[in-house]
């Protein structure tokens, strides 16, 4: 574990935090005493340094007392438990106390020690410390709540990411049985014919298996496997259609290392063979265009469509799936573009590797 993510209980607290949690708090507890010293610097001038120095203390310490009191105390037992009017009274209370104690400390400094130099007003004092009091609360209740929102939305996208590796694997795991069937009875097929091509079929089947296993659990993945695996993919799937569709794949690029997400490719040629190619029984047709230019990876993928079917092609887990994780992947550095035309579908996606 990360030695600022173990944890200690602070005073006035029924719960543990963070030394990332102490960290951040005592860096904002420091600026707020640099301040204030700034502030309060011409006292070591006009009462001495004794006097200077209880002033800053005292007034700090009192603010991180009635702070804490606020955040770890009011806060979870009377506002989160809807108890408002103990929450504000015990609030009212805490500030009045610190009122009390830093005006009259207030009033002796400027009135007594200081001299003539500064007027006292007791009431100007307790004005100025009961809105300065205020301010510090409000800066410090600001300060929780941000560091709360942030952390919530880290834990928010945790839960999303491992939804979606979930649905991935899920994916994964299933392989698409029907894909599977069919490749088996064709490979079987061969087999009996004696063909020369059997032994290419299960190399194929054999990489894609092992790409799927072993490469596609990992959280990048060559570019170069990635595409290797489509490949794989759309030649398996060639052999149930025999000769009648047209199907060619294009690849423009030199990979030079780079890695991507693995089953970022795959989702939209299924989608194209599944409700494009399958529902068609004569004139069908895919064509798949991969290009990288530098750090850019440019994939198109366009099938034919039977006008007499009603194109389900933006819908599925898989599409779906496909569209949460590049946002979470590639935020801001991707783009998917799915066209419905008359008699094709075409999808573009885009993404900054």
């Amino acid at each position: 574990m990360d030695l600022l993510d173990k944890t200690v209980k602070p005073p006035f607290s029924s719960r543990q935090v963070s030394w990332k949690y102490i960290l951040i708090h005592g860096t904002y507890w420091l600026l707020i005493t640099g301040f204030f010293i700034y502030e309060k610097k011409y006292l070591i001038y006009k009462a001495s340094m004794p006097y200077f120095l209880a002033c800053v203390i005292g007034r700090i310490g009192l603010l991180i007392i009635i702070a804490y009191l606020n955040l770890h105390y009011f806060l979870p037992r009377y506002l989160l438990q809807k108890r408002y009017l103990a929450y504000f009274t015990a609030v009212i209370l805490s500030v009045i106390g610190y009122l009390i104690v830093q005006s009259f400390y207030d009033y002796y400094l400027y009135g007594y020690v200081v001299g003539p130099l500064r007027n006292s007003n007791l009431l100007e004092s307790l004005s100025y410390n009961f809105f300065s009091t205020l301010w510090y609360l409000g800066l410090m209740l600001a300060l929780k709540l941000s560091i709360d929102w942030y952390g919530q939305q880290l834990v928010i996208q945790k839960i999303t990411v491992e939804k979606l590796n979930a649905e991935v694997d899920f994916l994964r795991a299933q392989v698409n049985p029907h894909f599977l069937f069919n490749i088996l009875n064709n490979l079987y097929a061969l087999t009996l014919k004696k063909s020369e091509l059997a032994p290419d079929v299960v190399l194929k089947l054999s990489e894609m298996m092992e790409y799927m296993l072993y490469d596609s659990t990992d959280d990048k993945v060559l570019l170069e496997k990635e595409v290797t695996y489509l490949n794989n993919y759309m030649e398996l799937e060639r052999l149930r259609f025999s000769d009648e569709p047209a199907i060619s794949m294009k690849v423009n690029a030199v990979f030079n290392g780079h890695e991507i997400a693995p089953l970022l490719l795959l989702p939209l040629v299924e989608n194209a063979f599944k409700h494009g190619l399958s529902t068609q029984s004569e004139n069908s047709w895919l064509t798949v265009n991969i290009g990288l230019d530098k750090s850019i990876l440019m994939l198109l993928v366009e099938n034919s469509k039977s006008t007499s079917v009603i194109s389900k092609t933006k819908g599925g887990i898989g599409l779906l799936n496909l569209q949460k994780r590049l946002e979470l992947l590639y935020p801001s550095r991707h783009q998917l573009v799915l066209e419905d035309k008359n008699d094709s579908f075409l999808a573009k996606l885009v993404i900054e590797l």
